[in-house]
């Protein structure tokens, strides 16, 4: 008797803020980048072709994003990510109730030692 083993493929909803509108847009991969205070999103994933009733702000993200193999987020752009089980629609929608969180850092009052 062998169990057959789902294979689970991670699907995450990133909601971030971009030029004063709220992106929300799947992906299958989201990590931290290399490049400090940014997001990397790849594999993104929008509705099938098959579908009967085509959502025009979904057409303009999948416009939007073609071509793109992997997007730099800032992190003080990022509102929400989370790993959801389905995918939704891909939207765009004002930001007017949304400000960017503000990222300040102070400058270092003491000296970094340097190695002898």
């Amino acid at each position: 008797m062998g169990s057959k083993v789902k294979e689970l493929r991670e699907l995450f909803r990133i909601t971030f803020l971009n030029k004063g509108q709220i992106y929300e847009v799947y992906a299958r991969e989201v990590y931290q980048s290399d490049l400090w205070g940014f997001i990397e999103i790849e594999n993104f994933v929008f509705g099938e072709r098959s579908q009967r009733v085509v959502d025009p702000m979904e057409e303009k993200l999948k416009a939007e994003f073609q071509g793109v193999r992997r997007s730099f987020i800032p992190l003080q752009a990022v509102i929400r990510i989370d790993e959801v089980e389905k995918e939704g629609v891909a939207t765009i929608s004002k930001g007017d109730n949304v400000a960017p969180f503000p990222l300040q850092f102070p400058p270092r009052s003491t000296p970094v030692p340097s190695p002898e």
